[in-house]
């Protein structure tokens, strides 16, 4: 769902972006840094967007935090149409709603995933 109808947008040095730099840039509005970017940032075997992605996803699932963090990122509509195409189910009201309420019941789920 995070990578469905992403834009393509690159860094100063041409390197594509992803998922993870929208979900790093929606997560920087709080006062305080995301454990959980803290945690990704912090491992060196990592080297692309998208496996930093999915190792957030992974510590999001364990630490019951997926739902609460990715709503986070989605309260921006400016931001969300400047990272997404108009067929992404972010950028509807109802999908979105819907989306949010499947994750929140994840949090009822208890995740034992290899960080």
């Amino acid at each position: 769902l995070c990578q469905f109808d992403l834009k393509e947008k690159r860094s100063f040095f041409g390197q594509r972006k992803d998922y993870w730099d929208f979900l790093c840039q929606g997560l920087a509005r709080r006062r305080e840094e995301h454990e959980g970017v803290r945690f990704v940032t912090s491992l060196d075997k990592l080297k692309t967007p998208v496996g930093r992605g999915r190792a957030f996803l992974r510590y999001c699932l364990v630490h019951r935090q997926l739902a609460e963090s990715l709503q986070l990122c989605l309260l921006d509509p400016e931001s969300l149409r400047e990272w997404y195409y108009a067929r992404s189910p972010f950028l509807s009201p109802q999908r979105r709603a819907e989306i949010l309420g499947s994750l929140y019941e994840l949090d009822g789920v208890t995740f034992h995933l290899a960080l």
